[in-house]
């Protein structure tokens, strides 16, 4: 019987890892989604507002618009998450 007392206990703090390392692995794939949309809405944003003949090559002005659009969006994106991020911090504080 003190066998099985020890199985038990050794599975519920394996259990315990577990649950942590699950709980990593969601929050990194939450971060690759996080990453994918951004990337995605970059995209979606900047070849609108840049390109207005698609073709098989970009011209200097395309090119010129794009980086600016990405940097301007970039920064966005950062300047929010920074925001958040804080706001999250002192939420978590008062806690």
């Amino acid at each position: 019987m003190d066998g099985f007392g020890s199985d038990f206990s050794s599975g519920a703090e394996s259990g315990k890892m577990d649950t942590g390392t699950i709980m990593e692995q969601v929050k990194v794939q939450i971060a690759v989604a996080n990453a994918q949309e951004l990337l995605q809405r970059v995209t979606d944003k900047c070849f609108k507002k840049c390109i207005s003949k698609p073709g098989g090559t970009l011209d200097n002005s395309e090119q010129k618009c794009i980086a600016m659009c990405m940097d301007r969006y970039m920064d966005a994106w950062n300047t929010v998450s920074r925001a958040y991020n804080s706001r999250l911090q002192r939420e978590r504080a008062r806690i």
